[in-house]
């Protein structure tokens, strides 16, 4: 199935909200609507009607249509189930089927649409799913939100006690008459304090002078809390506690990002189905860049963005991205001028998608070879190779099932941590970090079972690289062209990492 567009419209072809997820230029898409309504046949009742290049789908709501248009050769059974899906999304976020209404929720319409559809394919996905996605409420996020208010708490508090302790020692020095403690005239009439304040940096506020709470020019993102006692947060992560014991193999966590009033994620799924015989078999990439502003102030921005990569990456903006903007320069703006991009909330505004079958694309390879001994069981050599030397593959955990039943294996030799799994009847194999540095490595181990049993071994990693070379390379203002700071997330992780 090929969806080439879905739109909320009138009876006379009037489009409320549209959505094209192939290229398509806004004559044509316009062409495309407005031709619908003299298709139709009154006095009978039908689902869809075809012309020469497009089928149309469609479904009454009141007095609007909910329409998708397809080519003639998708699946019509397909079709009718991807438009049920569509025609129950709009109920969500509209609490009756008027123009008014459409257009007062078209955002969410749309980010749910994208949902639903991705790069003209249907997703597989379903109401709950969709809501989920499009409200983004990540318990993990809450618990990082709460962890990092406390610690924004107690950087204030021992900012004030710090206050306290240098007002009194400076108190003390004035009344002992101090040598520590001297006029400086020439630097404008401050004290200078043993430790190493200069009368030229002005007096400290008073004990009883309240510390002004976090602004635009102190964001809670400039404080640093005191300790190891760092919350964690990337997409999918959980928050860790100073008190909780680390495990003797877990990989060390990437650092806490200070988020700043513009934030940019920039993330990539990875999904690889390898043959044990060698070979790839599948493997795509997904990728997102998604903007969270938390001052309003800051939503007339533009991101300018490069795209070095040379492979046939398949790139698409969001549909309130101005494409043209896109198109000559790379940068990320609003189509409509006037309008902000949303805050205080993850907006995503550039998909990638990439897809092969050339195993010179593979990031890491991995290579299980079980024999059988004659005894019953097998002697299994699994290695792995960084084919890609410039990623740092961080978290990397291999796994390999053994026979159902079979007793604990017999580890001949390892580089790095393994662990025999009784609940999951496997072998963990953990490796904190892989680089260039150490780009290979085998575990070599015996256990009971014929070949078949320790297929498919499954790969989990996480990197702060990216697959496809797509960077932020600045955010400007819209006004006057202003260089505007901002903080930025990468991560490229596993999605399904098979080798079988």
């Amino acid at each position: 199935m090929v969806l080439l567009a879905a739109a909320v419209c009138t009876r006379s072809g009037k489009a409320l909200v549209s959505r094209q997820f192939v290229e398509m230029t806004k004559s044509r898409i316009e062409g495309l609507l407005a031709a619908f309504p003299k298709l139709m046949t009154s006095g009978r009742q039908h689902t869809f009607v075809e012309t020469e290049s497009v089928r149309y789908v469609y479904q009454p709501l009141d007095r609007l249509y909910m329409l998708l248009i397809t080519t003639r050769a998708s699946n019509i059974l397909e079709d009718l189930e991807t438009l049920r899906l569509f025609s129950r999304v709009i109920p969500e976020y509209c609490r009756n089927m008027e123009e008014s209404e459409i257009l007062e929720n078209s955002f969410h319409l749309i980010f749910a649409f994208d949902e639903i559809v991705a790069l003209g394919y249907r997703e597989s996905v379903n109401l709950a799913q969709i809501r989920t996605f499009v409200e983004m409420d990540s318990h993990e996020e809450k618990v990082y939100r709460a962890v990092r208010e406390t610690q924004e708490k107690e950087a204030r508090y021992k900012m004030k006690e710090k206050v306290k302790e240098l007002q009194r020692k400076r108190h003390e020095e004035m009344k002992r008459g101090s040598k520590g403690s001297s006029y400086t005239g020439s630097s404008g009439g401050g004290f200078g304090v043993s430790g190493g304040f200069g009368g030229s940096t002005g007096s400290f506020p008073s004990p009883t002078e309240t510390i002004p709470s976090p602004t635009q020019e102190t964001r809670p993102s400039t404080i640093k809390p005191a300790g190891p006692n760092r919350a964690m947060k990337s997409e999918g992560e959980r928050v860790v506690s100073s008190s909780e014991p680390a495990s003797p193999v877990s990989p060390t966590n990437t650092p806490a990002v200070d988020m700043d009033v513009v934030h940019i994620v920039v993330a990539e799924d990875l999904v690889v189905h390898a043959g044990r015989d060698g070979g790839l078999k599948t493997m795509e990439i997904q990728g997102i860049l998604k903007l969270r502003i938390s001052d309003p102030d800051y939503g007339y921005i533009k991101v300018q963005v490069d795209n070095t990569d040379t492979r046939p990456i398949q790139l698409q903006t969001h549909p309130n991205v101005d494409r043209e903007l896109w198109r000559s320069c790379g940068q990320i703006g609003m189509k409509m001028s006037n309008k902000p991009f949303p805050h205080n909330t993850d907006v995503g505004v550039l998909k990638w998608r990439f897809q092969t079958n050339d195993e010179k694309h593979v990031p890491l390879s991995i290579n299980c070879w079980p024999q059988e001994n004659g005894a019953g069981s097998c002697d299994v050599n699994i290695e792995y190779n960084l084919e890609n030397l410039e990623l740092e593959l961080s978290e990397v955990v291999i796994t390999i099932p053994l026979a159902p039943g079979a007793p604990p294996p017999v580890i001949n030799e390892c580089e790095g941590e393994h662990e025999y799994s009784r609940a999951h009847c496997a072998l963990v194999w953990r490796i904190p970090v892989i680089d260039k540095t150490a780009p290979t490595a085998a575990m070599d181990f015996t256990a009971r079972g014929v070949p078949d049993n320790f297929f498919p071994v499954r790969v989990s990693f996480s990197s702060t690289r990216m697959f496809c070379d797509i960077k932020v390379l600045g955010v400007v203002s819209t006004s006057d062209g202003a260089p505007i700071t901002f903080s930025q997330e990468t991560q490229m992780k596993t999605n399904v990492y098979e080798i079988d």
